[in-house]
């Protein structure tokens, strides 16, 4: 076998011994209020740290364009009427309209 054969296999290995080691030890209990409180979070703050990396980073750097104000004017759509589908369209056809300048 070669080495790269025993390191992915090893890899796979390990990762599916992280991913039953919470069921494992917290299977069929209650988790307290405080974690549960946290693990809602995270979700939320998953997301706000992508569309920022996403819009405000271009490789290494960080970096305002027409992704960042598509982001700002499809966020505000949201905010306002609630729409989904508004602000996917007005946030394509304003940063599209940026990049054509």
């Amino acid at each position: 076998m070669s080495t790269a054969v025993v390191v992915v296999g090893g890899c796979a290995v390990v990762t599916a011994v992280l991913k039953a080691v919470g069921p494992v030890a917290l299977g069929g209990r209650e988790l307290p209020l405080w974690v549960t409180s946290v693990i809602v979070l995270l979700a939320p703050a998953l997301l706000a740290a992508l569309v920022f990396s996403q819009a405000f980073a271009e490789g290494s750097r960080l970096v305002i364009g027409a992704e960042t104000a598509g982001v700002i004017a499809g966020g505000l759509v949201a905010w306002r009427t609630g729409s989904i589908v508004g602000c996917v369209i007005v946030a394509a056809v304003l940063t599209a309209a940026l990049r054509a300048l």
